[in-house]
């Protein structure tokens, strides 16, 4: 992209880098024509557009190679390493390659479910076992393989008729003799038998979302500040299900393309299924191969000669587990990448938000509701947009990726789309529309294994403490999630089952309030100054939410120093933070008093920001002025220079310890030295300062890693009260807080606090989650079954 933008213009480039959305379809016209016209751009586009070209496509040498890395890690036991080779080869193999006498597919399926086996994954490796039968019906090892698992899983029936094919197809008397051996060793019990997997299904959250239901009645309103948003037309009592939704159109995080699956965006079990087609996507089962628009591998059965010698019930039996039977119709197929499963580039190269503008606009010329110059595109999917508000770079940006976007889809995947200024204009609307209408697709990551931590008494010096990390994994637009406006405190917590969307009332709501959610970080992690900064750059308007436009003690603490007197609880301010508070706290103490609701947290907060700068509160309305330096509670001057060069080295020293910390060398030195730098935090910022908080979940890690459980629970339990300040004693945050402080309680053997911890932590994560809590946090029946 650089290339070409160093080929345009001075003029054009500053005529694009100004534009409005008014002036579009000049500005589209004139860079097209130029890029038409220079070879530098053909042979840009062409490296993505020609499969050819593409290094995205099925190489079988490649996959001959990882096989045989995979083989000889194998050999030497290193399991792990086989698995991970084996996977590798799976991703790029042609489906109809062959090795020795083998297709290469299925050998590989079949390696990898040998490694599985000695994993002690054996479901995992039943289906890998299922995966090359359905290529090869005939393979010998295959059927011996599965007859194994199954003998180990208790499916005796299906393991005597599998085992019982395997000698059938076995040519030499020998090995003939050896599987009959095997055959006498399994357990006669016919009436035992488990029910098989079901191959074109894989167990995820995906399946829960069908059975949520919103009753709640919400209205689309336009309001002067806020333009469209929702309300409701009802009271809604905490923690209701308002709305449930599926993506119009969803794209994988490219940081997790190797981790977790491309249509359901949950991680990855170990025999993860790569698509049939190109080397790009991997899914987590056939389902979700299938409705992401690849195929099953066929089953080839018929194109094998029947071998005569062979009884007609071991022939049926064959047919049963290989025929591969599609549950899904076309209308249940979402099939988004079917149009990138060319082996080009552009699928992997452009950014995620050209990837997902590319389904959009693929999705409604498929659903005819798109004309081929996408000249009402705009029209159709109705989403606001900000062009004229982004950056000058932005605005180039969005020009470049959109005639690239459309190359590539005319070239590659729909032929009948115009490389025209109408297609190129609309998709550069689309493209500022994904920008403020999208939204990030999140899971909360585990780490460290709860399950570890239940029996008391022993603690790995590798096993870090049990934590939840938000990760994002997708990107995705929801026509009507996207409605919905922000708060930096909001009403609303949203998450996802699979790719759906989930929104559940976090309070009471009275009938008509907005329902509002939060596009960026809450009150609580960030200053005021920059949740406004963030939403401006991002988002591209001032926010007035109720968290940004009322006094709170959040604000005003997250980065606040402390007083002079050790005995003052006051608050001191930076000169940036106390510009930012002085302009919004005269709003607050000056609107009158209405419901009786308003004045009780009017009241909240009348104490809470008393207890650090009941100053404030003693003003003359409409006259407040924060001096910064100047503690708000007691008057006292404070040097703000001097605090923040001392714990700017403070924190140097604990950002060097983290390290040795991750390194694996905590010890009693590191412990000590961590210890010095948050009694330096201490000293200068206030008590309630998130950096604290953050310093002394830092210590509380390094506690544990030594082996100081004790240590380690007291410096959790001092990071949670700082927080409970900072957002509220029942925010998910102190939720996820509650795992690490639990986990630590259970090392310890303190099972009852455990228990009344946990206890706490489910009632949080049900007023967030509700039933789905379970769900999402596999560790929570797991405590609860060791209480009881």
């Amino acid at each position: 992209m650089e290339k070409l933008k160093s080929l345009i213009p001075e003029d054009l480039l500053q005529t694009v880098k100004s534009s409005s959305a008014d002036d579009l379809p000049s500005t589209s016209s004139s860079l097209l024509r130029l890029f038409l016209s220079l070879p530098q751009f053909h042979q840009a586009v062409s490296e993505l557009a020609n499969p050819d070209l593409g290094c995205c496509g099925k190489n079988e040498e490649t996959s001959l190679d990882l096989k045989r890395r995979g083989n000889q890690c194998f050999r030497s036991r290193n399991f792990d390493d086989a698995l991970r080779f084996y996977s590798k080869a799976l991703r790029v193999a042609p489906p109809h390659a062959i090795d020795g006498d083998k297709n290469l597919l299925a050998s590989l399926f079949l390696n990898r479910a040998n490694v599985l086996h000695n994993l002690g994954l054996l479901e995992e490796s039943l289906r890998d076992c299922h995966r090359a039968l359905r290529i090869d019906p005939y393979y010998a090892k295959a059927w011996y393989r599965r007859g194994k698992l199954n003998t180990v899983l208790g499916n005796y029936q299906d393991a005597i008729r599998d085992i019982t094919v395997s000698i059938s197809l076995e040519s030499s008397l020998v090995g003939k003799k050896q599987l009959q051996s095997e055959l006498k060793s399994i357990p006669d019990y016919q009436n035992k038998q488990k029910p098989g997997l079901d191959e074109h299904h894989h167990p995820s959250n995906y399946d829960h979302l069908s059975s949520v239901q919103s009753e709640v009645k919400l209205r689309c309103v336009s309001t002067k500040e806020k333009g469209r948003g929702m309300v409701s037309e009802c009271d809604i009592e905490q923690a209701s299900v308002i709305h449930v939704e599926e993506p119009f159109s969803v794209v994988i995080s490219k940081s997790c393309r190797e981790t977790h699956c491309h249509f359901c965006l949950n991680e990855l079990p170990a025999d993860a299924v790569p698509c049939p087609s190109c080397s790009i996507p991997v899914y987590c089962s056939e389902s979700c191969q299938i409705q992401s628009g690849g195929m099953l591998s066929r089953n080839e059965m018929e194109k094998h000669h029947i071998r005569q010698n062979l009884p007609d019930d071991i022939v049926e039996h064959i047919r049963g587990v290989t025929s591969a039977v599609v549950v899904y119709s076309e209308t249940d197929c979402v099939q988004e990448h079917q149009h990138e499963c060319q082996g080009a580039n552009w699928p992997a190269v452009l950014p995620s938000d050209a990837v997902l503008a590319g389904r959009v606009i693929t999705k409604l010329i498929n659903q005819g509701k798109t004309a081929m110059d996408l000249s009402n595109l705009q029209e159709i999917l109705d989403f606001s947009h900000s062009y004229s508000k982004m950056s000058p770079e932005s605005k180039l940006d969005s020009h470049l990726l959109s005639i690239a976007l459309i190359w590539c889809l005319s070239k590659s995947c729909l032929p009948d789309l115009l490389i025209c200024e109408a297609s190129v204009t609309q998709t550069i609307i689309l493209l500022s529309q994904i920008k403020v209408n999208s939204m990030a697709v999140v899971r909360m990551k585990s780490s460290g294994d709860y399950s570890k931590c239940i029996p008391s008494g022993n603690v790995s010096v590798k096993e870090p403490i049990q934590s939840l990390e938000q990760i994002r994994v997708g990107q995705a637009l929801y026509k009507t999630g996207s409605l919905f406006n922000h708060s930096c405190k909001p009403n609303i917590h949203l998450y996802f089952l699979s790719r759906g969307l989930v929104m559940r009332i976090t309070e009471f709501v009275p009938m008509g309030c907005p329902l509002e959610l939060s596009y960026g970080p809450e009150v609580g992690k960030w200053d005021c100054k920059d949740r406004v900064r963030f939403l401006q750059e991002d988002y591209f308007f001032h926010c007035r939410c109720r968290g940004c436009s009322q006094i709170n003690i959040s604000d005003l603490v997250i980065n606040g120093y402390c007083c002079v007197h050790k005995s003052c609880a006051g608050v001191v301010l930076d000169s940036n933070a106390a510009r930012f508070e002085s302009k919004k706290l005269n709003h607050f103490l000056a609107a009158p008093k209405s419901l009786d609701h308003d004045v009780q947290v009017r009241e909240k907060v009348h104490a809470d920001v008393g207890e650090v700068a009941s100053s404030l509160l003693t003003e003359p309305r409409g006259s407040l002025h924060i001096e910064p330096g100047i503690c708000l509670k007691c008057g006292s001057r404070c040097d703000i220079e001097n605090s923040h060069l001392e714990v700017n080295k403070a924190w140097n020293q604990l950002r060097r310890l983290e390290e040795l910390m991750n390194s694996g060398r905590a010890n009693v030195s590191v412990l000590s030295d961590c210890l010095r730098s948050i009694a330096v935090l201490r000293t200068f910022l206030h008590m309630y300062n998130k950096d604290i908080a953050d310093a002394e979940d830092k210590v509380a890690q390094a506690c544990y890693l030594a082996g100081d459980l004790k240590g380690a629970r007291k410096h959790c339990e001092a990071s949670i009260k700082i927080l409970k300040k900072l957002y509220e004693e029942e925010h998910v945050v102190i939720g996820n807080e509650m795992v690490k402080l639990a986990s630590i309680q259970f090392a310890l053997g303190d099972s009852s606090g455990a228990w009344d911890t946990t206890k706490w932590m489910s009632q949080i994560f049900s007023k967030y989650y509700g039933s789905h809590a379970e769900t999402l946090f596999s560790y929570l029946p797991c405590v609860k079954q060791d209480k009881l």
